[in-house]
Protein backbone atom coordinates (compact mmCIF):
# COMPACT_ATOMS: atom_id res chain seq x y z
CA UNK A 1 0.00 0.00 0.00
CA UNK A 2 2.92 2.61 0.38
CA UNK A 3 4.52 1.77 -2.54
CA UNK A 4 1.43 1.95 -4.72
CA UNK A 5 0.60 5.34 -2.60
CA UNK A 6 4.36 6.84 -3.18
CA UNK A 7 3.96 6.29 -6.85
CA UNK A 8 0.56 7.97 -7.21
CA UNK A 9 1.90 10.94 -5.80
CA UNK A 10 5.13 10.62 -7.89
CA UNK A 11 2.98 10.48 -10.95
CA UNK A 12 1.18 13.46 -9.37
CA UNK A 13 4.43 15.15 -9.03
CA UNK A 14 5.27 14.49 -12.22
CA UNK A 15 2.50 15.46 -13.73
CA UNK A 16 2.38 18.89 -12.10
CA UNK A 17 6.67 19.66 -12.88
CA UNK A 18 5.39 19.34 -16.54
CA UNK A 19 2.40 21.57 -16.36
CA UNK A 20 4.60 23.91 -14.39
CA UNK A 21 6.56 24.96 -17.65
CA UNK A 22 3.32 26.54 -18.74
CA UNK A 23 3.45 28.93 -15.36
CA UNK A 24 3.43 32.61 -15.65
CA UNK A 25 4.50 33.79 -12.64
CA UNK A 26 2.69 35.97 -10.84
CA UNK A 27 4.50 38.49 -9.03
CA UNK A 28 2.90 41.94 -7.04
CA UNK A 29 2.51 43.08 -10.96
CA UNK A 30 0.46 40.23 -11.50
CA UNK A 31 1.34 38.02 -14.40
CA UNK A 32 4.12 38.58 -16.64
CA UNK A 33 3.10 39.74 -20.31
CA UNK A 34 3.22 36.59 -22.64
CA UNK A 35 5.28 36.70 -25.61
CA UNK A 36 3.33 38.31 -28.60
CA UNK A 37 5.53 34.95 -30.88
CA UNK A 38 2.33 32.46 -31.75
CA UNK A 39 3.77 28.73 -30.98
CA UNK A 40 0.47 27.01 -32.84
CA UNK A 41 -2.03 29.79 -31.88
CA UNK A 42 -0.95 30.07 -28.95
CA UNK A 43 1.61 32.81 -26.65
CA UNK A 44 4.65 31.78 -25.11
CA UNK A 45 5.33 32.66 -21.54
CA UNK A 46 8.17 35.50 -21.63
CA UNK A 47 10.05 34.13 -18.23
CA UNK A 48 10.81 30.57 -19.79
CA UNK A 49 14.16 29.94 -19.49
CA UNK A 50 14.20 26.64 -21.19
CA UNK A 51 14.24 26.83 -25.04
CA UNK A 52 11.15 25.08 -26.72
CA UNK A 53 9.36 24.83 -22.91
CA UNK A 54 6.16 26.47 -23.90
CA UNK A 55 5.88 25.17 -27.56
CA UNK A 56 2.91 22.63 -27.38
CA UNK A 57 4.11 21.20 -30.95
CA UNK A 58 4.64 18.04 -29.34
CA UNK A 59 1.33 17.91 -27.66
CA UNK A 60 -1.41 15.37 -29.40
CA UNK A 61 -5.05 15.00 -29.00
CA UNK A 62 -5.88 12.55 -26.12
CA UNK A 63 -6.08 8.53 -27.35
CA UNK A 64 -8.80 6.38 -26.64
CA UNK A 65 -7.35 3.16 -24.69
CA UNK A 66 -10.62 1.16 -25.40
CA UNK A 67 -14.07 2.00 -26.54
CA UNK A 68 -15.98 3.03 -23.34
CA UNK A 69 -12.77 6.08 -23.79
CA UNK A 70 -13.34 6.60 -26.87
CA UNK A 71 -17.02 7.54 -26.00
CA UNK A 72 -16.52 9.58 -23.92
CA UNK A 73 -13.96 11.86 -25.99
CA UNK A 74 -16.66 11.65 -29.03
CA UNK A 75 -18.64 13.56 -26.54
CA UNK A 76 -15.70 15.86 -25.46
CA UNK A 77 -14.84 16.81 -29.11
CA UNK A 78 -18.46 17.60 -30.07
CA UNK A 79 -19.01 19.84 -26.95
CA UNK A 80 -15.87 21.71 -27.71
CA UNK A 81 -16.85 21.91 -30.93
CA UNK A 82 -20.37 23.39 -30.09
CA UNK A 83 -19.59 25.54 -26.69
CA UNK A 84 -22.10 28.13 -27.58
CA UNK A 85 -21.04 30.21 -24.94
CA UNK A 86 -21.36 27.54 -22.12
CA UNK A 87 -18.98 28.05 -19.79
CA UNK A 88 -16.19 25.73 -19.88
CA UNK A 89 -12.78 24.81 -18.86
CA UNK A 90 -10.27 24.35 -21.65
CA UNK A 91 -8.87 21.23 -23.32
CA UNK A 92 -5.90 20.99 -21.38
CA UNK A 93 -7.44 21.99 -17.95
CA UNK A 94 -9.63 18.89 -18.70
CA UNK A 95 -6.87 17.22 -19.34
CA UNK A 96 -5.21 17.60 -16.40
CA UNK A 97 -8.27 17.20 -14.18
CA UNK A 98 -8.58 13.59 -15.51
CA UNK A 99 -4.81 13.01 -15.01
CA UNK A 100 -5.01 14.14 -11.60
CA UNK A 101 -8.23 12.35 -10.21
CA UNK A 102 -6.69 8.82 -11.89
CA UNK A 103 -3.32 9.40 -10.79
CA UNK A 104 -4.74 9.81 -6.95
CA UNK A 105 -6.91 6.93 -7.10
CA UNK A 106 -9.82 9.39 -6.50
CA UNK A 107 -13.20 7.47 -5.30
CA UNK A 108 -15.17 10.95 -4.11
CA UNK A 109 -14.74 13.46 -6.67
CA UNK A 110 -17.16 16.58 -5.60
CA UNK A 111 -17.22 19.60 -8.56
CA UNK A 112 -19.11 22.83 -7.64
CA UNK A 113 -20.24 24.23 -11.08
CA UNK A 114 -21.36 21.24 -13.29
CA UNK A 115 -22.01 23.96 -16.64
CA UNK A 116 -23.03 21.31 -19.49
CA UNK A 117 -20.88 18.62 -17.99
CA UNK A 118 -17.71 18.86 -19.84
CA UNK A 119 -15.24 19.01 -17.05
CA UNK A 120 -17.68 16.48 -15.20
CA UNK A 121 -16.68 13.96 -18.47
CA UNK A 122 -12.96 14.36 -18.29
CA UNK A 123 -13.08 13.63 -14.70
CA UNK A 124 -14.83 10.52 -15.89
CA UNK A 125 -12.32 9.25 -17.77
CA UNK A 126 -10.61 8.89 -14.45
CA UNK A 127 -13.36 7.64 -12.22
CA UNK A 128 -14.03 5.16 -14.88
CA UNK A 129 -10.74 3.55 -14.02
CA UNK A 130 -10.51 4.25 -10.26
CA UNK A 131 -14.00 2.86 -9.53
CA UNK A 132 -14.94 6.19 -8.28
CA UNK A 133 -18.25 8.81 -8.39
CA UNK A 134 -18.28 12.29 -9.39
CA UNK A 135 -21.31 14.36 -7.24
CA UNK A 136 -21.82 17.80 -9.57
CA UNK A 137 -23.69 20.80 -8.11
CA UNK A 138 -25.53 23.31 -10.16
CA UNK A 139 -27.99 25.93 -9.38
CA UNK A 140 -29.47 26.22 -13.25
CA UNK A 141 -32.28 23.95 -14.21
CA UNK A 142 -31.09 23.99 -18.26
CA UNK A 143 -27.63 23.14 -17.44
CA UNK A 144 -28.60 20.62 -15.23
CA UNK A 145 -30.57 19.22 -18.23
CA UNK A 146 -27.86 19.71 -20.84
CA UNK A 147 -25.27 18.51 -18.64
CA UNK A 148 -27.55 15.22 -18.24
CA UNK A 149 -28.36 14.45 -21.42
CA UNK A 150 -24.41 14.66 -22.43
CA UNK A 151 -23.35 12.36 -19.39
CA UNK A 152 -26.23 9.61 -20.99
CA UNK A 153 -24.56 9.83 -24.52
CA UNK A 154 -20.84 9.31 -23.33
CA UNK A 155 -22.30 6.19 -20.92
CA UNK A 156 -21.25 7.53 -17.63
CA UNK A 157 -24.48 8.07 -16.14
CA UNK A 158 -23.56 5.24 -13.46
CA UNK A 159 -20.60 7.21 -12.83
CA UNK A 160 -22.25 10.78 -11.56
CA UNK A 161 -25.04 11.90 -9.11
CA UNK A 162 -26.32 15.41 -10.48
CA UNK A 163 -27.50 17.91 -7.48
CA UNK A 164 -29.84 20.40 -8.43
CA UNK A 165 -29.64 23.95 -6.39
CA UNK A 166 -27.67 26.56 -4.34
CA UNK A 167 -24.20 24.36 -3.63
CA UNK A 168 -23.59 26.82 -0.83
CA UNK A 169 -26.62 25.27 0.93
CA UNK A 170 -26.45 21.93 -0.50
CA UNK A 171 -22.71 21.10 0.39
CA UNK A 172 -23.98 20.96 3.93
CA UNK A 173 -25.45 18.06 3.26
CA UNK A 174 -21.77 16.03 2.86
CA UNK A 175 -20.45 13.91 4.79
CA UNK A 176 -18.16 11.37 3.04
CA UNK A 177 -13.93 12.26 2.59
CA UNK A 178 -13.55 14.02 -0.73
CA UNK A 179 -10.72 13.01 -2.75
CA UNK A 180 -10.79 15.67 -5.13
CA UNK A 181 -12.27 18.71 -5.16
CA UNK A 182 -13.31 21.37 -8.28
CA UNK A 183 -14.39 24.32 -7.34
CA UNK A 184 -15.71 26.53 -11.02
CA UNK A 185 -18.78 28.32 -10.17
CA UNK A 186 -19.42 31.56 -9.00
CA UNK A 187 -16.14 32.94 -8.42
CA UNK A 188 -17.32 35.13 -5.17
CA UNK A 189 -18.32 31.69 -3.88
CA UNK A 190 -14.97 30.24 -3.88
CA UNK A 191 -13.74 30.58 -0.23
CA UNK A 192 -17.49 29.86 1.01
CA UNK A 193 -17.03 26.44 -0.91
CA UNK A 194 -13.61 25.82 0.53
CA UNK A 195 -14.18 26.73 3.87
CA UNK A 196 -16.66 24.58 3.83
CA UNK A 197 -15.49 21.41 2.55
CA UNK A 198 -12.05 21.98 2.78
CA UNK A 199 -12.26 19.67 6.48
CA UNK A 200 -13.81 16.74 3.94
CA UNK A 201 -10.92 16.89 1.84
CA UNK A 202 -8.77 14.31 2.98
CA UNK A 203 -5.20 14.44 3.78
CA UNK A 204 -3.37 13.49 0.66
CA UNK A 205 -6.21 14.86 -1.47
CA UNK A 206 -6.78 17.65 -3.90
CA UNK A 207 -8.36 21.06 -4.20
CA UNK A 208 -8.56 22.15 -7.83
CA UNK A 209 -9.84 25.43 -8.41
CA UNK A 210 -10.62 26.60 -11.87
CA UNK A 211 -10.08 30.55 -13.29
CA UNK A 212 -6.96 31.59 -11.41
CA UNK A 213 -6.22 33.65 -14.02
CA UNK A 214 -8.88 35.38 -16.08
CA UNK A 215 -11.44 36.47 -14.97
CA UNK A 216 -9.38 37.58 -11.75
CA UNK A 217 -9.89 35.47 -8.47
CA UNK A 218 -11.04 36.69 -5.50
CA UNK A 219 -8.06 37.68 -3.48
CA UNK A 220 -9.10 36.07 -0.14
CA UNK A 221 -9.84 32.80 -1.75
CA UNK A 222 -5.79 33.07 -3.37
CA UNK A 223 -4.90 34.19 0.32
CA UNK A 224 -6.33 31.08 1.87
CA UNK A 225 -4.86 29.12 -0.82
CA UNK A 226 -1.49 30.29 -0.29
CA UNK A 227 -1.23 31.61 3.10
CA UNK A 228 -2.92 27.69 5.16
CA UNK A 229 0.26 25.62 6.52
CA UNK A 230 -1.97 22.55 5.93
CA UNK A 231 -2.03 23.41 2.02
CA UNK A 232 0.36 23.18 -0.73
CA UNK A 233 -0.75 25.22 -3.31
CA UNK A 234 0.49 26.10 -7.48
CA UNK A 235 -1.26 27.53 -10.68
CA UNK A 236 -0.51 26.22 -13.88
CA UNK A 237 -1.67 26.82 -17.53
CA UNK A 238 -1.75 30.97 -16.39
CA UNK A 239 -1.43 31.75 -19.70
CA UNK A 240 -4.92 30.89 -20.17
CA UNK A 241 -7.58 30.76 -17.57
CA UNK A 242 -5.47 29.42 -14.80
CA UNK A 243 -5.91 26.44 -12.30
CA UNK A 244 -5.18 25.79 -8.91
CA UNK A 245 -3.75 22.59 -7.48
CA UNK A 246 -3.83 22.20 -4.00
CA UNK A 247 -2.33 19.57 -2.05
CA UNK A 248 -3.87 19.15 1.36
CA UNK A 249 -0.96 17.71 3.38
CA UNK A 250 -0.93 14.18 5.27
Amino acid sequence: MYQRTMGALAFVGGALLAASVLVEAAGPGGPQEASTTPSKGRSIPANSSVPGATDRARERDPLAKDDREAKILAVLDDLDQHRRGTMNVPREDGRMLRVLAESIGAKNVVEIGTSNGLSGLWLCLALGKTGGHLTTFDIDPGRFELAKANFHRAGVDALVTQVLGDAHEEVLKMKDPIDLLFIDADKAGYLDYLNKLLPLVRPGGLIVSHNMASPPPDPEFVKALTTNPALESLFINMHDQGLGVSLKKR
